[in-house]
This record gives C-alpha cells, sequence and structure tokens, in this order.
C-alpha cells in the first residue's frame, strides 16, 4: 500500500483544492494494480513449479532452465513494484531502467526458461496435443513471426516516447498496467522468435532473424538518440539525457546476447551438415 500511495501521489498532482476523493481514488487504483502484479507472480512462479513437478516422469528437467525462469520473474517484480518502480514516476532515468528489466532482461531469462516445453511435457497428452494444434495455428504464426514480433515491439516503444502516452501512463494505473503489459508480452514475443527455445512450428530461417535483430537494434538505436534530443513532456534534458544513455548502451547488452545466442543456433544448424561432408567425400 504505501508503494501505491507514493504512486497516487506521484499520478495525480494539483488536486489540492479538492476533495480527498481524487487521491484516494488512485491510491485505491495503484493498490489494485499492485495486488494483480502479484497475483501474476504467484501464478507465474507456482504454475511453472507445478508443472516441473507433473513433468517430473518424463526424465529430468534442466535446472538453468528452472533458474532463468525465476529470475526473468524476479526481473518482471523489481521494475513493477519496489523502489525501481517508484523512482520511474519521478524519473526517466528511473523508468529506462525498469523499462529494460520488463521489456528486454525478464523475457530474455523467461524465453530461456522454455515454459512452453516445459507445459508440453507436464500436459496429459490429450491435453498436449491441443496445445500442438493452437501453436500450428495461423493466427499464431503471424503473431509469432520476427517481423511481426518486432514491429508490435520498436511500435510500443515508440509511441510511448514520442507521444503523450509516458505522461498518461503515470496518471493512470490503467494505462500504466497495459503499458508494462504490452512491454513485457512484446519482449516475450520477439525474443522467442529470434532465440526461442520452446517448440516452435513456424520458426523462421536464422538469416531472417538475424536481419530482424539487426534492424530492430538500429530502430532501438533512433528511439534512444531520440529521447535524448526530444525527451517526452515535462522531462528534464539531464534526466533525459541519462535515460537514453541507459536505454542506448543497456540495450547493446542484451541485443549482443541475442546476437551471440543466433550463431550458437546457426551452429547447432549447421554442426550436422558439416559433419556428413567428410563422410560424403
Amino acid at each position: 500500500m504505501a508503494l501505491a500511495r507514493a504512486r497516487g501521489a506521484l499520478s495525480v498532482p494539483g488536486h489540492g483544492g479538492h476533495s480527498g476523493a481524487v487521491p484516494l481514488a488512485a491510491d485505491a487504483s495503484w493498490a489494485l494494480l499492485d495486488a494483480l502484479i502479484v497475483a501474476a507472480l504467484l501464478v507465474a512462479v507456482g504454475g511453472y513449479l507445478r508443472a516441473l513437478r507433473s513433468a517430473r516422469r518424463r526424465g529430468p528437467w534442466p535446472a538453468l532452465r528452472t533458474t532463468s525462469w525465476m529470475l526473468g520473474a524476479l526481473c518482471a517484480v523489481a521494475a513493477t513494484l519496489g523502489p525501481i518502480a517508484v523512482a520511474a514516476h519521478s524519473s526517466l532515468t528511473g523508468h529506462m531502467l525498469a523499462h529494460l528489466l520488463l521489456g528486454m532482461l525478464a523475457p530474455l531469462l523467461l524465453v530461456l526458461g522454455a515454459p512452453v516445453t516445459l507445459l508440453l511435457r507436464a500436459l496429459p497428452v490429450t491435453a498436449a496435443r491441443r496445445l500442438t494444434r493452437v501453436l500450428r495455428s495461423a493466427p499464431l504464426r503471424v503473431l509469432t513471426h520476427p517481423v511481426s514480433a518486432a514491429v508490435l515491439n520498436a511500435g510500443g516503444l515508440w509511441a510511448l516516447y514520442a507521444s503523450d502516452l509516458y505522461g498518461l501512463m503515470h496518471a493512470s494505473a490503467l494505462v500504466h498496467g497495459i503499458v508494462h503489459l504490452h512491454l513485457l508480452l512484446a519482449g516475450y514475443l520477439l525474443t522467442a522468435a529470434l532465440v526461442g527455445v520452446d517448440p516452435d512450428p513456424h520458426r523462421a530461417a536464422i538469416g531472417v532473424r538475424a536481419a530482424v535483430l539487426l534492424a530492430f537494434m538500429a530502430v532501438h538505436s533512433i528511439i534512444a538518440k531520440r529521447v535524448y534530443g526530444a525527451p517526452p513532456a515535462g522531462v528534464e534534458a539531464a534526466d533525459a539525457h541519462v535515460a537514453s544513455q541507459l536505454m542506448y548502451y543497456g540495450g547493446d547488452v542484451v541485443d549482443v546476447t541475442l546476437l551471440v545466442l543466433l550463431g550458437l543456433a546457426w551452429l547447432r544448424a549447421t554442426r550436422p551438415r558439416r559433419a556428413a561432408v567428410p563422410a560424403a567425400a
């Protein structure tokens, strides 16, 4: 509740001449958002652990994947609850740190946790086949394509920093929650489309994924430079400069990690072919 009060105080300025109804309503909406975040964390962690328990009959599950999932959930919570979340309401730099955690690092760790693979191992055969049919559906084929995922991700970032959406998300708990949910889901879709370890019947060729990743890196850098030169309304220049550099260089760290993972995937894909050449000769 303390976090909700801090958010409400930052999000509803200039109401000193009115009754306490607006601040109380703001406190309630932010408190509800915090409760939903906690519930989502419990579902993500508890559901993964339950699936892990159900899948034990199928053999051991890599501990690194479980650790990756838990760290990803921790990054998402750190970006939306606690000191970083509070700082994000008064500082673009704090917001950008939350953005890197929620939109880039958390998705990478969650994808490496291979939740779809674990769920397929945990479900009964009939339910697993139904899930497989959903994964093969045309809408998911479009949504999980690297180009579609990159457009959703980059388009959301451009709308956030090039319009009034940034100010609106700090004045409304509903908009705040929608923006953060989009950051997480769009980041997950893009990361899964590029370097996902789960089964993907529509996985694009490595060349396509590499081209999309390079293009996204360029767009991400352009958005960071725009934040530097034309920050959102109400943001001081010094704050914008630090935030844009954090976005630029912090995003590069995650993007380089994606490049390395994509390179490793390419090596794995070509290794059998290379091994077959001497045998054929």
